[in-house]
């Protein structure tokens, strides 16, 4: 298991290094991330490099037996390069050019800024290539955590360029994007401008194409330095930190050019379910590349410093969520950062070595979870296996929350976390996949929202129904195609057979309202799938499905709202309403499994042979029907175990008795 955090030791005197070198040692680190904000440090003008000092950390650090995550330092270019080259800088859709002061203050598409940051990344990569310290390349750091697009000419051009690799020629491009409609037809490819702030709505699909091509143009600043690292420095690993479930870039594509996905998590104490929307991004950072082991790049040992409120981690809190990491399946637990900074926006942002030095409680919890971390080494490489999958698509995300729609309140994180949260407590394992995954994985497939689906997504899903799979889809899916247009013939036209209901109109629930939702199926226990549905209602017609739940009152009253529909072997669902709770009969129809029975609020999640077993609660909670060794206290688990508040354990089975 590797533990550690970014080290920003250009921030500090050179006689600082060696006390950090010893400290980390002690508090039992074992990888450094090392240079991500060093670009000014490492080359202080345009023909000046001065790695010396880069040198002499790297064999500190490798002389106290602690491996270096080393990064490109590309994140943040120097003042001297945007002042030579102010065109570097990014501008808003509004035509203001930000400025220096910040980080990420550059155009994705500028090739001053890529030559650079290529250039950097060889010179490094070319230098540090056969350091024994060397364990990890680290390309910039959270694209697109502040700059996702730049509106300039150089944009643009690039824009163009890439709408003429998709479509090749404008009739094709004409047609995707609507143009007959309020006469945006485009004549040549010169007329074409990215969305900026216009007089009014903007075309839908022109805003849909500019955000895959935001991705793409982030993802080939990427690529272009990893071509780099892996010419001169083949067979080392190489990641940039994701920032979790990110809306504007396309992780999948992204884990795809990655080596091993590595992630930033920051869950806030003040939020009471917290932990189940960190489950939810860990959940899907094990699922980006197939259920691999992923790595925890970074977290906050307390408090953050950018929050309105930033509340720090009460005694325990910190130990519970990183070992949640752990159980849903990174194989490392790292930080920002090692040495809490002086000086800087991040002053206040805790961090392994606090303000306070040694004295600190952040130093005591440091060097305790460092020492428990090691104990977890037999968990490294296990995996999660899953009988439930979630459909997740960024093109779809992207469509789903353009303005113009029936209701501008569907978020898509937030209707895929509250379905996530009933699995969560259930202990119900789950991947996420997208469109193209093979749904025949698993036993029930989830689709919380699919507005944009893809005719031949749409043809896998009923054919998984039909072999004898269980789907459920929630509302608003399947309107439209990949160019944003919709499906003709009556929503939702693509999975019509699989669910067995046409929606002959949207009925959106204002903020302040409800709608109530009752049991349609007869002798069903009261409160089956009984509810206040909010965010979302539809006039749903059944064709061949029966109704499970319908509308107890207003205009849909006696009108199905939730559907469940046999076509071949399986089952199809249909959530006609926003009513998660609900899911439970959809669960217990597909015969999922949980990892294990717990108490409410304590989570058990299982990786390979290993049992986790984590109490987010305040209270001392007990579970049954258990076996095994804890690794964490070593104890002999009998039947039951008792968990203390913000308790936890790690299950692995009694060894066999010997012959």
């Amino acid at each position: 298991m590797l533990y550690g955090g970014d080290y920003n030791p250009e921030q500090w005197p050179e006689e600082t290094w060696a006390e950090d070198a010893a400290l980390m040692k002690e508090a039992g680190v074992n990888m450094i991330t090392l240079g991500v904000f060093s670009w000014a440090r490492l080359q202080p003008g345009p023909d000046t490099w001065d790695f010396a000092w880069l040198d002499r950390l790297l064999d500190l650090l490798h002389g106290h037996g602690i491996a270096v995550d080393l990064a490109t330092a590309t994140a943040s270019p120097p003042a001297w390069l945007v002042r030579a080259h102010p065109e570097v800088l990014p501008v808003r859709s509004d035509g203001v050019r930000l400025e220096f002061g910040s980080r990420q203050h550059y155009c994705p598409s500028s090739p001053v800024y890529r030559e650079a940051a290529v250039t950097l990344a060889r010179r490094i990569a070319e230098r540090y290539r056969d350091h024994p310290a060397l364990a990890l390349w680290h390309i910039h750091n959270e694209y697109g955590d502040h700059v996702t697009e730049c509106f300039c000419a150089e944009s643009a051009a690039d824009f163009r360029r890439w709408l003429r690799a998709r479509y090749t020629d404008l009739d094709a491009l004409n047609f995707a994007w609507g143009t007959a409609f309020w006469s945006q037809r485009y004549g040549s490819w010169d007329e074409i401008e990215p969305p900026r702030d216009a007089p009014g709505p903007v075309n839908p699909t022109q805003t849909l194409d500019w955000r895959r091509f935001c991705s793409d143009a982030l993802l080939a600043c990427y690529q272009a330095e990893k071509d780099v690292l892996d010419e001169v420095s083949p067979g080392v690993p190489v990641t940039t930190n994701f920032m979790s479930m990110f809306k504007a870039l396309d992780y999948w594509e992204w884990a795809s050019r990655e080596d091993f996905v590595s992630d930033d998590a920051y869950p806030d104490p003040a939020d009471p379910e917290a932990h189940i929307t960190a489950a939810m991004n860990y959940d899907l950072m094990r699922s980006l590349k197939g259920g691999r082991p992923w790595l925890l790049m970074e977290q906050a040992p307390s408090a953050v410093s950018w929050r309105p409120v930033n509340v720090p981690k009460r005694p325990g809190l910190h130990r519970l969520w990183s070992l949640q990491t752990v159980a849903r399946g990174a194989d490392g637990v790292m930080y920002f950062q090692w040495r809490a900074s002086r000086a800087g926006a991040e002053k206040f942002h805790s961090a392994l070595l606090p303000h306070g030095g040694t004295r600190s409680r952040g130093w005591a919890e440091t060097v305790r979870f460092g020492a428990e971390l090691a104990k977890l080494g037999p968990v490294a490489g296990s995996r999660t296996e899953a009988e439930v999958a979630i459909v997740l698509s960024w093109d779809s995300w992207w469509a789903l929350e353009q303005e113009d729609h029936p209701s501008t309140r569907l978020d898509l994180r937030a209707i895929i976390a509250s379905w996530y949260r009933e699995l969560w407590r259930r202990n119900i394992a789950v991947d996420f996949v997208p469109p193209e995954a093979d749904f025949t994985r698993y036993r029930l497939v989830l689709a919380p929202n699919l507005y944009m689906l893809r005719s031949e997504t749409a043809e896998r899903l009923t054919r998984f129904v039909a072999g004898g799979g269980h789907l459920a889809c929630g509302f608003f899916s399947g309107i439209v195609d990949e160019h944003d247009h919709i499906h003709l013939g009556g929503y939702p036209a693509p999975l019509r057979d699989a669910l067995g209901v046409v929606v002959d109109e949207f009925w959106p629930v204002p903020d302040d309202r409800t709608v109530p939702v009752e049991s349609a199926v007869a002798g069903a226990a009261e409160g089956t799938v009984a509810g206040a549905a909010t965010l979302w209602s539809e006039w749903l017609d059944v064709t061949t499905a029966e109704p499970v739940a319908s509308y107890a009152g207003g205009p849909l009253g006696g009108r199905p709202a939730i559907t469940r529909n046999v076509h071949g072997d399986g089952l199809g669902w249909y959530f006609g309403c926003h009513l998660p709770s609900a899911l439970g009969a959809v669960l217990d129809a597909a015969g999922v499994r949980p990892a294990h029975e717990t108490p409410a609020g304590v989570e058990a999640t299982r990786r390979g042979e290993f049992l986790f077993l984590l109490n987010h609660t305040d209270a001392v909670s007990r579970v049954s029907g258990l076996s095994g060794i804890d690794l964490l206290s070593g104890a002999t688990v009998r039947d039951e175990l008792e968990l203390g508040p913000l308790g936890a354990a790690v299950l692995t089975p009694n060894p066999a008795p010997e012959r």
